[in-house]
């Protein structure tokens, strides 16, 4: 266990220290797609001096010379390599043309800017282009995602030996802005990212563990931020259709094409229908809109805005019971009750705004708005409550969420190393209106059981220090987050006093590039999650922001330009705390919990356009001060791996296939119920034009029969005598095939 307090007072004075100034010769660059202007990300620039530097988000760099002009090399992931000259006091534009993806752009380089997980990544999303945001979740190595309310609701996440409900221990952000919902109707930190056009979405950054300071809430087993596109460089139509009434359309436009660089503008949408394999029809709809639009107000200053919409409702059959299928009640595929399902909208707002005081000074101010609508119909244990109605729940709320931050970020070079100081601050306020709680039968609302108002606020502030040279690279920071949590009970008209909490989260990030074959790193950091406000008033504020603290050791190798492999032992332990059942309506206590594991990587390409990727992610859960054998963490996985083999051309035949694999595990703490493991074998094969693109892909391409979505859960059927508790499962998809056809224009 890492002692945090040993190094809390050398992180603070670090962050008080003043940078020494000298005199620069500096050329500044920034590196853009040549057809869409789009400024790449993590594009690596050396020159023969031995100089590295790394794009920013913003596509842009600075280097340090004595000479009036400097060559510098680009490489990124995706593009052909460029050759530049750059000359200093002026402002360069590199233009990079899109190619096929090349393990020999993944360079090892001691960098501020760089991502590994990124790499990963930006690998993952152009060999497999995805079509949903739980296809694009997937695409963190480690992450796997279980539906189980016909398509509406949120998935269940599961990373790093947590059972993640639905966003509890994971931070979900898109261009910035959050998605986890902090005291919901359904469950802390529930993150639908169904309003994602899984099209737009130009990047996915993702991080394991606590270590990372502009990811606060729910940063525990780890992030995701998932990133559209500036602009786009062709419009697009889409239409799909597979089995069970499945139905598809997508359009993008873009809306100004030409000089990009200075304004740019696009919209899209989608809808979506499906019955689902169920016998009850789902009925699932889904609507969203997408728009953004980028302007240059000068040389120095951006302003990005982006706008969405999203609708969508369903019915589900939910998680049915095991004997129920065994002894031939219902089919696999059958419903106990088949009124599950609900209707959520969100619409979004978000401006940033971007100002470069100098080459190295910057300054980013965001603001962003949601109004967010919640209604689900739930019914998980049928009739052990109530023998006469059944035990059905409807979860409701209306939300109004906003936010602000502000990034100041100055980056220096210091004799052969460089330097970053960032400083953030900001604030999240979430207003819930009629958040409730009330049993229902078939869509009919009977008697409440929980109903008020929820505001909760969190203010936060980080300073990071990174600095790195050639071999070396330190990430030092320290993050502040203050809650204040307020609750009106309107079913007993008691108006208890608002209760606020902090926590201080230092994290201290070190890698070392001995070459360009191996980098090592530690990573260590303290996180933490929030509790739902309810549990914070009940509670008068205390165990209510439960620290976790973690470290990573790993090493990248890149022994060939064909080859990549990360493999990384870690440790996280999670305090003890006290959690709302949004289910039941009830606080109850969790207590502490330890996870370690060992997480590989590997990345492979066998020629120019075939590749393989394999991610093996092993975890021990444990309760601690539980017995042995009863110290079991419900639905924790404990080995998963996710794999395929890919052929990627820009032009004709591209296609691959993949699997999902995760091991049998424990649904409950003494292991007598056992969640089953499976291995899912998806493809597809596309034949890509310049003006068209053909698609045909399989889910489950084994007809397998898994679970999808498992929990071990008392119920009782009618006219069943006892309670029962076994294992509840709903049925993941069969052989699922589906056409596509896309026209670019």
């Amino acid at each position: 266990m890492i002692k945090y307090k040993k190094y809390l007072t050398g992180i603070v004075l670090l962050m008080l220290t003043s940078t020494a100034s000298f005199a620069q010769q500096l050329v500044s660059i920034k590196v853009v797609d040549a057809a869409s202007e789009q400024p790449i990300h993590q594009a690596l620039l050396t020159n023969g001096n031995n100089i590295s530097k790394i794009t920013d988000e913003y596509g842009t760099a600075t280097l340090i010379t004595d000479a009036e002009s400097i060559e510098v090399t680009a490489t990124a992931i995706g593009y052909k390599t460029v050759t530049a000259t750059l000359t200093k006091n002026k402002a360069n534009i590199v233009s990079m043309t899109k190619d096929i993806t090349n393990l020999k752009e993944v360079t090892l380089v001691s960098a501020i800017n760089g991502s590994t997980f990124s790499n990963l990544s930006k690998i993952d999303l152009s060999l497999h282009p995805v079509k949903s945001s739980q296809e694009l979740l997937r695409l963190a190595p480690g992450l796997f995602v279980a539906q189980h309310a016909g398509g509406g609701k949120a998935e269940q996440i599961f990373l790093r030996g947590f059972d993640v409900d639905h966003g509890t221990d994971v931070s979900v952000n898109v261009d910035g802005m959050p998605v986890n919902m902090v005291s919901h109707a359904h469950g802390q930190g529930y993150a639908d990212a169904h309003f994602v056009i899984a099209e737009t979405v130009n990047k996915v950054d993702f991080g394991a563990g606590p270590y990372y300071a502009n990811y606060g809430n729910f940063t525990t087993a780890g992030y995701i931020n998932l990133s559209t596109f500036q602009n786009i460089d062709k419009s697009r139509f889409q239409v799909e259709a597979g089995r069970f009434n499945t139905f598809r359309t997508l359009m993008m436009l873009d809306l100004l094409k030409k000089n990009k660089g200075k304004q740019s503008a696009y919209i899209a949408g989608d809808f979506n229908y499906s019955d689902g394999p169920t016998e009850n029809k789902q009925v699932f709809r889904r609507l969203n809109v997408f728009g953004k639009y980028n302007l240059a107000i000068s040389n120095r200053t951006q302003l990005t805005t982006s706008a969405s919409a999203f609708t969508s409702d369903w019915y589900a059959s939910g998680q049915i019971p095991q004997r129920a299928v065994e002894q031939g009640i219902i089919s696999r595929f059958g419903s106990i009750d088949p009124t599950e399902g609900g209707n959520t909208e969100r619409y979004n707002a978000n401006l940033v705004v971007r100002h470069q005081f100098n080459n190295q000074l910057h300054l980013q101010t965001q603001f962003y708005y949601s109004r967010y609508i919640f209604n689900l119909y739930s019914n998980f244990t049928f009739f052990a409550n109530d023998p006469v109605n059944g035990d059905g729940i409807q979860q409701t709320e209306a939300r109004d969420l906003f936010g602000f931050n502000t990034n100041l970020s100055q980056q220096k070079n210091l004799g052969n190393w460089q330097y970053k100081s960032t400083y953030t601050a900001g604030i999240r306020y979430d207003a819930t209106k009629n958040s409730r709680l009330n049993t229902q039968v078939q869509r009919t609302f009977l008697t409440d059981i929980k109903l008020g108002d929820i505001k909760e606020a969190n203010l936060f502030a980080f300073a990071q220090q990174q600095f790195s040279n050639k071999k070396w690279a330190f990430d030092v920071a320290l993050r502040a987050d203050y809650f204040n949590a307020d609750y009106n009970d309107k079913l007993t008209a008691l108006q208890l006093p608002s209760r606020d909490a902090s926590i201080l989260s230092p994290k201290l990030n070190i890698q070392y590039t001995a070459n360009k074959q191996v980098q090592l790193y530690v990573k260590s950091g303290r996180g933490f999650h929030s509790n739902d406000s309810r549990v914070v008033v009940a509670n008068n504020g205390r165990e209510i922001l439960p620290a976790a603290l973690g470290s990573d050791v790993g090493v990248v190798l890149k022994p060939t330009a064909k080859l990549y492999l990360n493999v990384a032992a870690w440790y996280l332990h999670l305090e003890q705390e006290f959690v709302y059942v949004g289910d039941a309506g009830i606080v109850e206590p969790s207590g502490a919990t330890s996870r370690k594991g060992i997480d590989v990587a590997a990345r492979y390409q066998f020629t120019n356009k075939l590749f393989a990727n394999l991610n093996i992610n092993y975890t021990k859960a444990v309760a601690i001060g539980e017995a042995k054998g009863e110290n079991y963490i419900p639905l924790a996985p404990a080995l998963t791996s996710i794999g395929g083999l890919y052929y990627k051309s820009l032009t004709g035949f591209n296609g691959g296939i993949s699997y999902r694999y995760i091991k049998d595990r424990a649904a409950n703490e003494d292991n007598s119920i056992v969640a089953e493991g499976y291995f899912v074998l998806d493809a597809v094969l596309n034949y890509t034009k310049k003006k068209y693109e053909v698609g045909f892909s399989i889910e489950n391409l084994l007809n397998t029969e898994w679970n999808e979505a498992q929990f071990a859960t008392e119920s009782r059927l009618r006219n069943e005598p006892n309670i029962v508790n076994e294992l509840h499962y709903t049925p993941g998809n069969p052989f699922f095939a589906r056409v596509k056809f896309a026209l670019f224009f």
